[in-house]
């Protein structure tokens, strides 16, 4: 996630450098037919402002929905660390309570608090790296034993299959009492809820926008960047400062381009780019919460670096 407030202008251009060299391209070349009388008519300036209107409406509604899938996957996310908090008060505040009644000593319970809470922060950690298609087992070594290790290395879903293991520990703990037997009736849709959490993230991975409103919206904008020199320059040369022309050209394909490259940028908010939501420090986040409330040592807090929130 880009925090930073300034931009480095030539990074910006970089990123729609095609367009900025077609424009520059067009409007040189038409000049020099001006200039050499090899062409006398002008498009209409109200045709511009027609193609130019038109293809602003396709850049907001793409920009919309952009945001409107970048500020979903957040919202999401941001759940996720609500009901994580939510999740570790229950596993602690109901072992505890066990140990209260006698029912298990504290060591026990210090073992089992410390068993699901880590798992379920190899759950958090193990879906933004799923949702970024990148590698899993590393990250989750510090939070669970060889053996599970060793299991995930045949699962697809790790994600899945380490709530699911959470359950399976829930009703083990009922069981032997670790936990008492109505706790579930609570604990069971905090697990639902990371079920549903993880599927709207993947459904927002998986379902791009429409593939006909980017393929439009960029064809509109090439054809806006050729015919708007053959309306600039021609209305500048008969006022006698063609000079401004080109500047003028590339000036509006500049802003039309950038509009159109950050609908393009927040589309996909979960593709390890730094438009991304910052997963890793809302990870970072969950598992310094979890860990505070074990009362362990903290990691350190992600921070930005250069203006990006990883």
């Amino acid at each position: 996630m880009i925090v930073k407030r300034n931009f480095n202008i030539l990074k910006v251009i970089q990123s729609i450098w095609i367009e900025i060299i077609t424009s520059l391209f067009v409007a040189i070349f038409v000049l020099f037919l001006f200039n050499e009388e090899m062409l006398s008519w002008s498009i209409p300036f109200s045709i511009i402002a027609i193609v130019g209107s038109s293809l602003a409406i396709f850049i907001a509604f793409r920009n919309q929905s952009s945001y409107a899938r970048w500020w979903e996957a957040r919202t999401i996310w941001g759940n996720i660390v609500a009901n994580s908090r939510v999740f570790a008060r229950q596993i602690i505040t109901n072992v505890d309570h066990a140990v209260t009644t006698n029912k298990i000593t504290q060591d026990i319970a210090n073992t089992y608090k410390k068993e699901m809470i880590f798992r379920h922060i190899a759950f958090v950690h193990s879906l933004q790296l799923k949702l970024r298609n990148l590698p899993t087992f590393n990250e989750l070594k510090e939070f669970l034993t060889e053996k599970e290790i060793e299991e995930l290395s045949s699962k697809e879903n790790i994600p899945n299959y380490l709530l699911t293991k959470q359950n399976t520990r829930i009703k083990d703990a009922i069981r032997e009492e670790y936990l008492g037997a109505f706790d579930t009736i609570s604990m069971e849709p905090n697990l639902a809820s990371f079920s549903n959490f993880q599927s709207a993230c993947e459904r927002i991975k998986n379902t791009p926008l429409p593939m006909n409103y980017q393929y439009f919206t960029s064809m509109f904008l090439f054809v806006f960047i050729i015919i708007t020199p053959f309306s600039i320059v021609g209305e500048m040369f008969k006022v006698k400062i063609s000079v401004i022309a080109v500047p003028l050209c590339v000036l509006l394909t500049f802003v039309y381009s950038i509009m159109n490259k950050v609908g393009k940028l927040n589309e996909n908010p979960f593709d390890n780019q730094v438009t991304d939501i910052p997963l890793t420090a809302i990870c970072n986040e969950i598992e310094r919460d979890l860990k505070e409330m074990l009362e362990l040592p903290l990691p350190s807090k992600t921070q930005a670096i250069n203006g990006y929130l990883s």
